[in-house]
């Protein structure tokens, strides 16, 4: 009984030193893409050619050591992909019929340029590329290292 405000006092320390540290505590670099790949990293496709691009949105990447998704305008449709880092090529699909039973096929390809992806998106009516870059970090992840 006598240490249970002692171990109070002592979580009540501990918490405001974690806080202090998580508020003045600085970004990460970051690494370039090719080097560090995981990870999440988002942009906008931009119309190269078509028609019914997904451009209104932001677009999401996902790369884990043995899958990838690619995810345009961050919509239902889920590209997905087994990337290789040591080639650098990063390549995601969907394959759907249409009403018709007409192949529909959706790429994504990409590679890395510096700090961020470049990357081409492509059906039977849309061309488009992308400039992918990791999310902006938040306080937490800095903390829990897991940028």
């Amino acid at each position: 009984m006598k240490d249970k405000p002692l171990r109070f006092w002592r979580f009540c320390a501990l918490l405001g030193m974690g806080l202090t540290g998580w508020q003045t505590m600085p970004a990460q670099a970051a690494s370039s893409a090719a080097e560090d790949p995981y990870g999440d990293w988002t942009g906008v496709l931009v119309t190269d050619k078509g028609q019914d691009c997904p451009t209104e949105g932001l677009s999401y990447m996902e790369i884990k050591p043995k899958k990838m998704i690619f995810v345009p305008e961050t919509g239902n449709l889920i590209l997905h992909g087994v990337p290789d880092k040591e080639r650098q090529h990063y390549h995601a699909q969907l394959i759907l019929q249409d009403a018709r039973k007409q192949t529909l096929p959706m790429v994504f390809e990409a590679h890395p340029v510096g700090d961020t992806f470049e990357g081409v998106y492509g059906t039977p009516t849309c061309r488009a590329h992308i400039t992918l870059r990791r999310p902006n970090n938040h306080p937490l992840d800095n903390f829990l290292g897991r940028n």
